[in-house]
């Protein structure tokens, strides 16, 4: 259902994708998205919308051309590839997978192009959300890299949860247009921008729960061989919990410190961030009672990201206060928005490395037991010699 769910998804999208851009190289040019958000919120919302972007993506029209279109493509190849895979078409999988990664390489060039010629002020919804897209971007590119990698040196298992990741990262883009249909019934009078910002303090965080729900269904192993013990044990749990509980009260006292916008954002951020912890938690310790100790491990790895994403966001807040001169509400916007991505990326990363080391230690294992066991028989020097190193032999 999943899988139907997020195709059905991508195809929808991938030709709004294709034609976005059209009005701002040819004005009165038709634009799918354009025309299904004029009739679902109001031309007016549409209008605001088009009149703050002129000017940024005046600028950088072609390779944003480039980005899109090709969006619009990997939209179409991401089903391909998880179907296929799914259904062992190895042949097609590997090459519509080629396609996907050199698509998503010259894509995120195009992207990368505009966010280097457009000052994070001046961009689109603003500083936060320029933050937000370099993040996603920088994601992408780097799981698609080690998927690649992890394809190339035989780990599957780890080149699925970075493909998977990766395109988390791109569904971003569908969803955020989903919300820009659905948060105005919610939050009416807010103008695009307010509405990104509320968008943005949740789709990170939700796309890479995505992934990982993805990769868990996937993986039936309850065990691996060269695994044991585990790299979350209780003391780092609790210490991650406790650092997270800190940056969680802090994020809270700094929005509410914001007025009726930070209350409001502060809601988009928590109700999605608990949810994600209960089920993650839940998960866990369902694991943990089927004997499940891979799925358990894997868990917990994340429930210990989940819980210090607050923490991280804490301290990315006053960074971005001091390098980039921003101010509060812009830096909680930008440091929340890119907290919870950025630590399930850093879990996919240590799950790989508990994966890398555990078949390490499998390979030492089977060296070991092929060495030989018994003490080696001296042969004396001189006149039996030679018979001597016959009967050894």
């Amino acid at each position: 259902m999943s899988a139907v769910a997020v195709t059905v998804v991508c195809l929808v999208y991938a030709p709004i994708a294709m034609t976005e851009l059209w009005p701002y190289a040819t004005p009165g040019a038709p634009a799918i998205g354009e025309w299904l958000l004029g009739r679902s919120v109001s031309p007016e919302f549409v209008a605001d919308a088009v009149r703050d972007r002129m000017g940024p993506y005046g600028r950088s029209l072609v390779p944003l051309i480039v980005h899109s279109v090709l969006g619009g493509l990997l939209m179409l190849l991401g089903p391909v590839q998880l179907l296929s895979a799914v259904r062992r078409r190895v042949r097609l999988h590997r090459i519509a997978g080629t396609v996907f990664a050199g698509t998503v390489y010259v894509s995120m060039a195009g992207a990368a192009l505009y966010l280097l010629r457009t000052p994070p002020a001046e961009a689109f919804s603003g500083a936060a959300f320029w933050i937000v897209l370099a993040t996603i971007l920088v994601g992408t590119v780097g799981s698609v890299t080690f998927g690649i990698l992890a394809a190339v040196r035989g780990f599957p298992d780890l080149h699925q949860r970075w493909m998977l990741l990766c395109y988390g990262f791109l569904m971003t883009a569908p969803l955020l247009r989903l919300e820009w249909g659905a948060l105005p019934a919610l939050y009416p009078g807010l103008s695009l921008q307010d509405i990104n910002r509320v968008a943005i303090m949740h789709l990170g965080a939700l796309v890479a729960f995505g992934a990982l729900l993805a990769s868990r269904a996937l993986d039936r192993r309850t065990d691996i061989p060269g695994l044991s013990g585990t790299w979350a044990p209780g003391p780092v749990l609790v210490a991650a919990h406790l650092a997270g509980a800190a940056g969680l009260g802090w994020i809270t006292y700094a929005f509410l410190d914001q007025g009726t916008q930070g209350r409001r954002l502060l809601v988009a951020y928590l109700v999605p961030y608990v949810l994600t912890y209960a089920v993650i938690a839940l998960r866990a310790a369902r694991a943990r009672s089927a004997g499940a100790t891979w799925g358990r491990e894997e868990w917990r790895l994340h429930l210990a990201a989940q819980c210090l994403a607050p923490a991280f966001s804490a301290v990315t807040v006053p960074v971005l206060e001091r390098t980039m001169g921003l101010d509060r509400l812009t830096s909680l916007v930008a440091g929340v928005g890119i907290g919870a991505g950025m630590l399930s990326y850093a879990a996919v990363v240590v799950v790989s490395l508990r994966l890398v080391h555990g078949r390490e230690v499998l390979r030492r294992q089977r060296e070991f037991a092929d060495l030989p066991t018994g003490p080696a028989t001296a042969t004396p020097v001189g006149a039996g010699g030679v018979a001597g190193a016959g009967e050894h032999r």
